[in-house]
C-alpha cells in the first residue's frame, strides 16, 4: 500500500475503514476498507480530516475484491435465484421461488480447496422457501492473484455450482391399504397426514382409493389410480416384511421398476420407489409417515416434487446424517437430520 494526497485518490481501493463522527448524530464506517474513492467522495473525506489516505497499489494480474466475488458469482449460477450487491467484497444468493435447491459437492470442494477463495452454502438437496439465503461467496483478501480465480473457474468447469429448482409436480394419488380402513373399523389417520405434507410442496390430492389387503387388490388400486393422471402415487401402509403387509408386492404387481425397497434412515427404513415406464413415482410409506416429525418421506418428498429421478446411490448417501435424534419436541427442518 501507499500513502497519497486525498485530492489524488480517485479511482483508487481504501486499505482500510474511514469511520466518521457527528457528535449525537452519526458514528459509523462512512468508506468500508476495498471501497473504490470516486470524485464525489473527496470532499467528505477532506471533511473527515483526511488530506491523505492509504491506498492498494494495484499492480497487473490483481484483482480487487468485489470483482472477484462477481467471478465467485458467475461459477454459482443464478437461475430462480436473487444476488446481493456486492458488499465489503461478498456476495449473497436468495432463493426467487420456493423449490430444491441442490450443490455439486464435489466441485464445490474442489473450488473451496483452493486458497483465498471461499464459496459457503447451505446443504444441498434441501427444501427453501422464496426468500431464504443459498450462498455466500468472496475472496479473503482485498485484493488476489488473477491466476487463483482462474483456478476456481477451472475447477468449478462450465456447469452452474448450484441449483434452485422449482416444485414441478402437482398432483397426486393416494393408495389407503389395509382392510380395517376399507371397511370403516378404523379411522383414516394416514392420509390426512400425507395430503398435508404434499400440500406444503403445492401438490393437491387428487384422489384416494381404499384397497383393502391382497397383492392383487392393491395392485388394481394402483392401476385405478394411475388412470386420475396424478404427477405421483403413494401407497399408505402394510410396507414391512409381514406376510400380510402386501404394498410392496401390489407395487411390483402394477408393473413399477423398483428402485430401492429400503433406505438407511431411521424413521423410514422401509419406505420404497419405484417408477413406472412413462416416469410417474410411485412411493410406498411406511407407518411412522403417519407419527414421526420427519422420516424419509420428508427427505425424498422434495426431489420427487422438483421432478429428480431418484437412485440408489441417492439413498445409500443418506445414511450419513439419516438418523432422527427423536427431539422433544421435534424441530425438523431445523434440525441435522437428513443433512
Amino acid at each position: 500500500m501507499k500513502l497519497i494526497r486525498t485530492e489524488d485518490a480517485v479511482g483508487h481501493v481504501l486499505c482500510h475503514d474511514m469511520t466518521q463522527i457527528i457528535k449525537d448524530q452519526y458514528k459509523d464506517a462512512r468508506f468500508r476498507k476495498g471501497h473504490i474513492v470516486t470524485e464525489a467522495d473527496i470532499p467528505v473525506l477532506l471533511s473527515m480530516g483526511k488530506e491523505h489516505l492509504y491506498v492498494w497499489e494495484m499492480t497487473p494480474g490483481m484483482v480487487h475484491e468485489n470483482d472477484a466475488a462477481e467471478r465467485l458469482l458467475a461459477l454459482c449460477g443464478q437461475e430462480n435465484m436473487t444476488r446481493s450487491e456486492v458488499k465489503e467484497g461478498k456476495i449473497e444468493l436468495k432463493a426467487a421461488c420456493d423449490g430444491l435447491f441442490q450443490v455439486d459437492s464435489r466441485r464445490l470442494i474442489a473450488v473451496n480447496s483452493i486458497e483465498d477463495i471461499m464459496i459457503a452454502t447451505r446443504k444441498g438437496n434441501t427444501a427453501v422457501k422464496k426468500g431464504d439465503k443459498l450462498a455466500g461467496m468472496r475472496v479473503i483478501p482485498l485484493i488476489i492473484e488473477e491466476e487463483r480465480l482462474r483456478a476456481a473457474e477451472a475447477a468449478a468447469g462450465t456447469a452452474p455450482l448450484l441449483k434452485l429448482l422449482p416444485y414441478v409436480k402437482k398432483t397426486a394419488a393416494i393408495v389407503a391399504t389395509g382392510s380395517e380402513v376399507k371397511n370403516g373399523l378404523i379411522q383414516d389417520t394416514f392420509t390426512p397426514v400425507v395430503r398435508d405434507k404434499l400440500a406444503a410442496y403445492g401438490i393437491e390430492t387428487v384422489s384416494v382409493l381404499y384397497s383393502g389387503d391382497g397383492v392383487d387388490n392393491v395392485a388394481n388400486a394402483i392401476a385405478e389410480a394411475r388412470q386420475t393422471g396424478a404427477d405421483l402415487i403413494l401407497g399408505t401402509g402394510g410396507m414391512s416384511v409381514d406376510p400380510d403387509d402386501n404394498t410392496p408386492g401390489g407395487i411390483r404387481q402394477s408393473g413399477a421398476h423398483i428402485v430401492t425397497y429400503g433406505a438407511p434412515v431411521l424413521p423410514g427404513a422401509m419406505f420404497l420407489l419405484g417408477y413406472f415406464e412413462d416416469d410417474t413415482p410411485i412411493m410406498g410409506l411406511p407407518g411412522c409417515v403417519m407419527y414421526a416429525g420427519a422420516t424419509i418421506f420428508d427427505l425424498a418428498l422434495p426431489r420427487i416434487a422438483a421432478g429428480v429421478e431418484m437412485t440408489r446411490t441417492d439413498f445409500a448417501v443418506m445414511g450419513e446424517g439419516g438418523l432422527c435424534l427423536g427431539c422433544r419436541p421435534c424441530h425438523w427442518p431445523d434440525c441435522p437430520f437428513g443433512k
